[in-house]
């Protein structure tokens, strides 16, 4: 278990793997284990794996007291891969960690080599509205007590007894105040980038998908059928077989971006 001083964290992270450097990010809530479950096995085979626990989340501690800001994950990341010595490394994000990735993206574009974007939307709504509904602890322990149960599990033993109760309201409060991403911003990303999404996914419209491709300059979109919000581990073998094309037709491109930047 891992961990580097950054940003005036301790972030704690998995590594494994061989190969060019993957940096995943996992969604609110969650960790990286568990929402890259289904895809770890395939990328340790062609990428050097790096899971961050994000600020709050799994082994990562802090007090959300401080307040909760997708800036500061945008700065945790920036701080995460200089420490590590990563100047240049391929991104994938899930929902809140696409986010973070997508933000980073826009202000770091030369450092990348590939970028995935799995579950989001630069849209504010239907994003905040679903989130305040999802997030509730009052509802989730009411009428999805074995949630409560993994998420206990999953950032008492670290954050404390309670933690999570006062995280996911503070992560859905910001999503309602978070300043937005411009179609100028999203233009400035030009490094190869995949979006997905699942088709009834409530919280990224397939249009809103569609839209965010078409705003990124080399992006291309997958919208998985039959699919939730969590297109990764409902939809492994779609995903993991898009994935691996996608890293198949711009492994040469990817190489030539790291040399650039190495060089």
């Amino acid at each position: 278990m891992p961990s580097i001083q950054a940003d005036g964290l301790e972030i704690v992270y998995d590594t494994m793997g061989a190969g060019p450097p993957l940096v995943l990010l996992h969604g609110a809530s969650s960790s990286g284990r568990e929402d890259f479950a289904a895809q770890i096995p395939s990328l340790t085979k062609a990428f050097h794996l790096y899971l961050p626990d994000a600020r709050g989340h799994g082994r990562t501690r802090w007090d959300v007291a401080e307040g909760f800001a997708q800036e500061r994950l945008v700065a945790d990341l920036e701080a995460f891969v200089d420490e590590l010595g990563l100047r240049t490394f391929h991104l994938f994000g899930f929902s809140m960690g696409a986010m973070t990735a997508m933000r980073f993206a826009t202000r770091h574009a030369d450092r990348l080599r590939t970028l995935i974007l799995v579950g989001i939307t630069p849209e504010r709504e239907p994003r905040a509205t679903i989130a305040r509904r999802l997030m509730d602890p009052a509802r989730i322990e009411r009428d999805d007590p074995r949630w409560a149960a993994e998420l206990s599990a999953r950032h008492d033993p670290i954050q404390g007894v309670g933690a999570w109760q006062r995280l996911l309201p503070a992560i859905a409060a910001e999503i309602g105040v978070q300043p937005l991403l411009t179609p100028k911003d999203l233009h400035s990303i030009a490094v190869p980038t995949m979006v997905v999404c699942g088709d009834r996914d409530p919280f990224v419209p397939v249009d809103h998908a569609w839209g965010l491709a078409r705003a990124i300059p080399r992006a291309r979109l997958l919208v998985v059928p039959d699919s939730p919000h969590e297109v990764l581990s409902r939809q492994p073998a779609v995903s993991n077989a898009a994935l691996a094309g996608f890293y198949r037709s711009t492994e040469v491109e990817a190489r030539a971006r790291a040399e650039e930047v190495l060089r």
